[in-house]
């Protein structure tokens, strides 16, 4: 039963002690006495009454006053009590009651002082003594965090799911050069713990390094790393090499499952550029002498007649003389421009030839549903392959000769040619002619779900190989050839060797490689488990249905329980109409301040990709939600994540407090508060403010994004409208 209605009780209670009693004496009276009696009764009351009913209504109203006092000073002075013991018990332990109301209740609220001073002094040796075990510990995490600042390359650790877990200052950088879209906001939408690495990468690539790296820990290698080359978005041209994480406890048969992964990455973009534009060069240099060298020879041969004129002879010098000059001066040219130029190809992955033999039988067998077996592979060579696509290209060879030629079976041969290898594709069946083999190689590679703009000549040219149809009449059979390079094995070594000396420290507080986005509805996740983007507007005014625009938009990420300042978004908004004086006094922002700025059209997508697959949070979040609600149909961007709203929330936690101004919530919760009415100022106090009210909703029972929402929307400020 709630207070209030516990008060109304108690009014009804007074009301019937004050008047029962009496109603029944006269009742009794009534029906005891005769006629005679009851008219002389009515004779003697009626006169009194009116006076007789301003005492009683007189004394009623003196018994409510009363006993809403003692209400007020009791009850509702217990329940404040209540809620300011939650706030020392959780968010708020410096927080003291101050005494007040009856002496009973001064007393309790003294002892409880008390008892919550010793608490903290118990609690503050507590986190010496933390402190002091944890200092060891952190002077490791501070090595490590100097080493990863200092690292020239790229480094990003994910889980399973492909979601950051960790990265280094460099790989932020790069990221930001990858992205394709218009500089918002520091454009840091593609990086970012709890993000997916997929807004950049191909999800089949690195399915396939890790199914590559899973293959190699079965054959015990002492170094299972996967090599491979990406595009980016952006068109930027990616290196990777990627390593697994292993998981500290080894399972059945003694083999340690992958975790995660690490990727190493290096932009070679500029590298294939230069190589590419030195080509240019080089073949406008051998088109440009061509000419030249014929009129020079032609010249040459002019001057060996005995007979010629000496006024043509002299003009066949000077031809002679002038493309010489003219030759001389472009070599020189080319010379000077890529004297410094380094000469690159596309990495290719070197790998033992039988497993890459191995991948290739896994992946037609599970794409086209076509069995495959093995003829003389030789275990001994090692390739230098870029797996990835040529994988692509067997699979869909296959897939052709399943489709088109009925084909049952494919088998595998590889052999040594010198410093080639040959990998033949073999198969029984119908006859295939040459323009067949031809139309195959040039068409791009299309097969079940993949759609690949490559074509299989494009793969055995990035290999510098060759691939042709050969006929064995005999068994009638048929065989594709695919020379590709040879690689010089590499050095095992020795695993005693390796793990002599002591064993790399691990430093890991990752919880999300336990995070699986498909484990359970969004709804039914527990708050501490969910990635949260907190968020605040600026605007012109407060009306947004009747023309006040966004100015300003910043927002920070909560990960894994922790507010992540570094990634934060914070922009700008040119509002294309005039900032009122009364809003410049608020928020401090002036119209030269929005000179140049993108628009609200510009600057939607961007937050959108920064705040996606995560749970927005905002302070009186209807009101920043209209904002963005009325620009879906002119961005066509549309925000329909899930949405908590602290100002609720409060309301939820302390229903029995005046004010849940966001000022107010975070002086109860000892909150300092910098960088008020900037956008970003307010999107860090109020997540700041929601982490600190996470365990005091946990006390109340509400747990999960589901308890939350239905608590909110049960308060009265949830019914206000914008």
């Amino acid at each position: 039963m709630t207070a209030r209605a516990r008060f109304i009780l108690a009014v009804c209670i007074l009301a019937l002690l004050m008047t029962g009693p009496f109603v029944l004496t006269a009742g009794l009276v009534w029906l005891e006495a005769g006629e005679a009696d009851r008219g002389r009764l009515i004779d003697a009351v009626v006169p009194h009454l009116p006076l007789g009913t301003l005492m009683t209504i007189a004394g009623f109203a003196v018994g409510m006053a009363v006993v809403r006092n003692l209400f007020r000073q009791y009850v509702r002075g217990l329940l404040r009590m209540e809620e300011h013991l939650k706030l020392m018990l959780g968010a708020n332990h410096e927080f003291r009651v101050k005494p007040e109301g009856p002496p009973e209740v001064q007393a309790l609220s003294q002892a409880v002082n008390a008892l919550a001073q010793q608490r903290d002094e118990l609690l503050q040796d507590v986190e010496a003594q933390i402190s002091q075990a944890k200092h060891s510990v952190e002077e490791e995490k501070n090595r490590l965090a100097a080493l990863m600042s200092e690292l020239t390359q790229s480094v990003v650790v994910c889980n399973l799911d492909g979601r950051i877990l960790l990265y280094n200052h460099r790989a932020r950088q790069q990221f930001r050069a990858l992205s394709d879209a218009p500089a918002v906001a520091g454009g840091g939408e593609l990086i970012g713990l709890g993000r997916s690495i997929y807004a950049v990468f191909e999800r089949n690539l690195v399915n396939h390094a890790l199914e590559s790296i899973q293959h190699r820990l079965r054959r015990s290698a002492t170094q299972p790393v996967a090599n491979f080359v990406t595009t980016t978005r952006a068109g930027q041209l990616l290196r990777a090499q990627m390593a697994p994480v292993l998981s500290v406890t080894q399972g059945e048969g003694g083999e340690r499952a992958i975790t995660g992964f690490i990727l190493m990455l290096d932009n070679i973009t500029r590298t294939f550029e230069t190589e590419s534009k030195r080509d240019q060069m080089l073949h406008t240099l051998t088109e440009g002498n061509r000419a030249a060298l014929a009129n020079v020879r032609a010249a040459a041969e002019m001057l060996e007649y005995p007979d010629l004129q000496e006024d043509l002879r002299e003009r066949f010098r000077t031809v002679i003389r002038d493309e010489v000059r003219a030759m001389s001066t472009r070599l020189d040219e080319t010379a000077n421009e890529f004297a410094d130029s380094l000469k690159a190809r596309w990495p290719l992955e070197e790998m033992l030839g039988a497993d890459l033999i191995a991948a290739v039988q896994r992946r037609i067998e599970n794409v086209v549903r076509l069995p495959t077996k093995l003829e003389e592979v030789d275990e001994t060579l090692w390739v230098k392959v870029d797996s990835f696509s040529l994988l692509q290209a067997l699979t869909y060879l296959a897939n052709r000769l399943s489709d088109e030629f009925e084909v049952r079976e494919v088998r595998f041969r590889l052999s040594a040619a010198g410093r080639l290898v040959h990998l033949d594709l073999i198969w029984s069946g119908q006859a295939m002619s040459t323009e067949t083999v031809m139309s195959w190689e040039l068409e791009p590679m299309r097969f079940g779900d993949e759609n690949s703009p490559l074509t299989v000549r494009d793969v055995i040219e990035r290999h510098d190989g060759e691939m042709w149809l050969e006929r064995e009449k005999v068994r009638h059979r048929a065989f594709f050839r695919i020379l590709l390079p040879a690689a010089v094995p590499q050095e095992q070594l020795d695993e005693a060797t390796i793990l002599k000396g002591e064993s790399r420290p691990e430093y890991y507080d990752f919880d999300l490689f336990n995070w699986s986005d498909k484990s359970r509805a969004l709804d039914d996740r527990l708050l501490t488990e969910l990635t949260y983007t907190v968020f605040d507007t600026e605007t012109t005014g407060l009306n947004p249905s009747q023309g006040d625009e966004i100015i300003q938009i910043g927002a920070t990420r909560i990960v894994n329980g922790k507010l992540l300042r570094q990634e934060s978004f914070e922009q700008l908004v040119d509002p294309c109409r005039y900032l009122s004086p009364e809003s410049v006094q608020i928020h401090g922002i002036t119209q030269d301040m929005l000179k140049n700025q993108p628009t609200i059209e510009a600057v939607l997508p961007a937050f959108h990709a920064f705040a996606e697959d995560t749970v927005l949070i905002a302070h009186n979040a209807a009101f920043d939600m209209r904002f963005l609600q009325l620009k879906e149909k002119a961005t066509g961007i549309r925000f329909d994540q899930p949405v908590l709203d602290t100002l609720l929330l409060s309301a939820v936690i302390h229903p029995n407090q005046e004010s849940h101004r966001l000022e107010a919530i975070a002086e109860r919760l000892n909150l300092p508060i910098l960088g008020r009415h900037t956008a970003l100022g307010d999107a860090i106090v109020t997540a700041e403010v929601f982490l600190k009210m996470i365990p005091l909703l946990a006390a109340m029972g509400i747990r999960t994004l589901r308890q939350a929402r239905e608590a909110a929307e049960k308060s009265y400020y949830a019914r206000v409208k914008y």
